[in-house]
């Protein structure tokens, strides 16, 4: 699709800053496009005090009520103290806005950097953030926001990339995917009804601010209903004995808050290779966004068709190895 015909072609500095003044704001005419792709997020200075973070929603990809439901997740949090990056309201309580067919929120800058997952220390701390996030997460469900699931994660993206890979490669492709997404049904049913709680999805470093010992956790985009361990196992890494001091460090601090279900570490791989699926589908649903073939330009190509398949290959075995257990 050409440039000019994809909506955020729209979103120039000029509307930018008059979305954020229809606020009540005065801009100083300082802005700086921040990396985001799936939404388009600006640091924008004001007259007065200081920056504004301003998020403009992807058009059609959440409704109205899934966003405002986020929204009320981040609020809840923030007032049982919690520390949360939620946006920010108005006068009258409102924190999604319009402007010139946008829907976007205001934030408050927040400082920080990613949080060193090999610390030990750290991963304490974390844990016990989320266990607490966690049990305001429990208390009630999600009405309007998704659940992370197979279907959705698995089998809609594989059939997303189903005419969108190379003739060469898609006879390989179609085949490992159908053995991956069986062994994943498979270790999903071995571990029987779990609990499902709201999360924050995405709970990867980098929508985690780190500063002066403490997280700030960011970007609720895609918070939906989940296993706990959903915002746990992306801060695992390295070999079996390195991920299971990861965990036993994790879970000290979590446990002091909400109890973890020792079953979910069965779901770590089928989460781990679910969220490679919907990677890759994620990238091909946005190829018409132009920021996209500029910024991810080895997607789509034949070397990384070869490594995928690999890569899927590789996943179908570690769904065959033993999960992670608790001491």
């Amino acid at each position: 699709m050409p440039d000019r015909l994809h909506p955020f072609h729209a979103l120039t500095p000029d509307v930018v800053m008059d979305a954020v003044e229809s606020q009540g704001f005065r801009c100083d005419c300082r802005t700086l496009a921040l990396n985001s792709f799936e939404n388009r997020v600006w640091q924008v200075g004001l007259e007065e005090g200081a920056p504004l973070i301003a998020k403009f929603y992807r058009p059609a990809r959440w409704s109205e009520a899934q966003l405002r439901e986020e929204h009320a997740f981040c609020f809840e949090l923030v007032e049982h103290e919690l520390p949360v990056v939620a946006p920010w309201r108005n006068p009258l309580g409102e924190s999604l806005f319009h402007f010139k067919g946008f829907r976007f929120a205001l934030y408050p800058r927040q400082g920080g950097h990613a949080p060193e997952f090999d610390d030990l220390d750290n991963l304490l701390v974390l844990g016990r953030t989320l266990g607490r996030i966690h049990a305001i997460g429990a208390l009630r469900p999600f009405r309007h926001r998704p659940a992370l699931d197979s279907a959705s994660f698995g089998v809609e993206s594989v059939a997303r990339l189903r005419d969108f890979i190379p003739v060469d490669y898609r006879a390989s492709y179609l085949a490992v995917t159908e053995r991956l997404l069986a062994a994943i049904d498979a270790a999903l049913a071995d571990c029987g009804p779990l609990r499902t709680i709201r999360t924050h999805g995405d709970c990867h470093a980098g929508n985690i601010l780190w500063r002066a010992g403490a997280p700030h956790f960011v970007d609720f985009d895609d918070a939906r209903t989940a296993p706990a361990v959903q915002d746990l196992w992306m801060m695992l890494s390295g070999d079996r004995p390195r991920r299971l001091a990861q965990l036993d460090a994790l879970l000290e601090g979590y446990d002091e808050f909400y109890t973890f279900d020792p079953r979910e570490l069965r779901l770590i791989e089928p989460l781990r290779a679910l969220r490679v699926l919907h990677y890759a589908a994620w990238l091909a649903a946005r190829w018409d966004d132009p920021i996209f073939p500029s910024t991810f330009p080895w997607f789509n190509t034949h070397h990384y068709w070869s490594e995928h398949i690999i890569e899927l290959r590789e996943l179908v075995a570690a769904l065959d190895e033993p999960p992670l257990e608790l001491p």
